[in-house]
C-alpha cells in the first residue's frame, strides 16, 4: 500500500507539471511545437535527430530513442548536474552506460553523477521533460531548460569559475 504522503507529493508534481505546460504554451503563444520523424528509421540510438517546429521555426533537434525531445539545463556544468529534487522529477536525466547517436555529429559522453550514468552531448547534460510526448516540444525555455540541437556549442569539461554562468543560447533560444 502506498504511503499517503507519497501519493499527495506525486499529485502535487503532476499539478506542477500541468501548470508548467500551460506556462510554456502561454510563452510560445499557446502553440506547442511539433516535429516529424519522416526520413528517420526507427533506431535504438540513445540520441537521434528529427525535424521539429519550435516557436514557429523548423529546426533539427535531438530526441531520445523514444522520440522525446532532449533539453539541456543552462546552469549545469560539463561535470555536474544542478538538477535536483522536484525539478529532477519533472526533468528526468537521460542515462545510458554506452550511448549511441544517429544523425548527430557532436560528442556523446557519460558523466557519473547523482542521476547515474548521465548522457552529455558536447558537454551539455541531457534531460527529457515530464510533460512532453513524442511529437511535442513543450519545455523550451521552461525553468532554464532549452532544446538540444546538433549544433549545440561544446561546453568546456571543467566547471565554470565562481560567478560565471555557461553561455546563454542564441536569441532563438535553441542553444546555437
Amino acid at each position: 500500500m502506498r504511503h499517503p504522503k507519497l501519493i499527495i507529493a506525486g499529485t502535487g508534481l503532476a499539478a506542477l507539471a500541468a501548470a508548467l505546460t500551460a506556462t510554456a504554451a502561454a510563452a510560445t503563444g499557446g502553440t506547442y511545437a511539433s516535429y516529424s520523424t519522416a526520413g528517420h528509421s526507427a533506431t535504438a540510438a540513445t540520441v537521434r535527430t528529427v525535424s521539429a517546429t519550435v516557436a514557429g521555426k523548423t529546426e533539427t533537434i535531438l530526441v531520445n530513442s523514444g522520440g522525446l525531445p532532449l533539453y539541456f539545463y543552462r546552469p549545469d556544468t560539463a561535470a555536474k548536474s544542478l538538477v535536483t529534487g522536484g525539478v529532477a522529477a519533472l526533468w528526468p536525466a537521460l542515462t545510458s552506460a554506452a550511448p549511441t547517436a544517429a544523425g548527430a555529429t557532436g560528442k556523446l559522453t557519460v558523466v557519473n553523477d547523482a542521476h547515474g550514468q548521465q548522457v552529455a552531448y558536447n558537454g551539455h547534460l541531457l534531460y527529457t521533460f515530464a510533460s512532453d510526448r513524442a511529437g511535442q516540444v513543450t519545455g523550451q525555455g521552461v525553468q532554464n531548460f532549452f532544446v538540444a540541437t546538433p549544433g549545440l556549442a561544446p561546453l568546456a569539461s571543467s566547471t565554470a569559475p565562481a560567478g560565471m554562468v555557461p553561455a546563454a543560447p542564441s536569441a532563438h533560444g535553441y542553444g546555437y
